[in-house]
């Protein structure tokens, strides 16, 4: 089974080792990923703010770049879900191409559960986990990440209102800055409150609104992280 790795624009960018983790586990779970240096991004953003024909140029380009992938794994819900959900929005019904990539696509944990991927224990931590709107109100990923953080060892400490979006929503968060700030300030409240130092999640978007607001109003006191780090030791930045 030949099988793709999408590493996101926004993890490219701004935390790479969130792909070495993909990567890692990955390989952990005796798969060999293969990475087309030409990828770019899923055309998310041209999406959610309404430029479809963009959106589409670029979705047709991933496509191309991962043709000849059986399996296309994703370290965020919210690109996976762009196209396992999203795709005919601006792509029509015919378009057997983008049909059958949307069928290849599947977040991380998704795929890590599909082979059987069992976790090696880490470190004693304590955390509480934040469930991202892509992936639980689209892909239903809901306890596959935290089963794998439990079998490693984690303690996680449920917040009140997990479920509840932390008011990223890519553009909403620019275009209604206020209502997306009282949103992230909400949740931030409910991390403090379980008294833990650590946060995980699984959409790197969310991980950043998130920390930006928290530093802002309560310091640097509490990290957050991607759940994929955790399993893959967060000292080790390179696969």
């Amino acid at each position: 089974m030949k099988t793709g790795i999408f590493i996101t624009c926004l993890a490219d960018a701004m935390r790479p080792q969130i792909g070495f983790a993909a990567v890692r586990l990955l390989r952990e779970a005796g798969v060999e990923p293969f990475y087309p240096p030409a990828q770019t991004c899923c055309g998310q953003v041209a999406f959610n703010s309404g430029y479809f024909d963009e959106a589409a140029e670029l979705g047709e380009k991933c496509a191309d770049l991962f043709i000849d992938c059986d399996k296309v794994v994703f370290p965020s819900a919210s690109c996976c879900s762009l196209f396992r959900t999203h795709w005919q929005e601006y792509f029509n019904e015919d378009n057997k191409k983008m049909a059958a990539f949307a069928d290849k696509c599947m977040e991380l944990s998704e795929f890590l559960h599909s082979v059987s991927y069992s976790p090696r224990p880490q470190k004693y931590l304590q955390a509480t986990y934040h469930d991202c709107c892509a992936g639980l109100r689209e892909l239903n990923i809901k306890n596959t990440p935290r089963d794998f953080l439990k079998q490693a060892g984690v303690d996680i400490v449920e917040m009140r209102d997990c479920e509840e979006c932390c008011g990223f929503g890519g553009v909403f968060s620019t275009k209604f800055s206020g209502i997306s700030a009282a949103m992230a300030d909400r949740k931030c409240k409910n991390i403090a409150a379980t008294g833990t130092n650590t946060v995980l999640l699984g959409d790197l978007g969310c991980l950043l609104h998130l920390q930006g607001r928290m530093q802002r109003t309560n310091g640097d006191n509490i990290r957050f992280m991607h759940w994929a780090e955790v399993l893959v030791a967060e000292e080790s930045s390179t696969p």
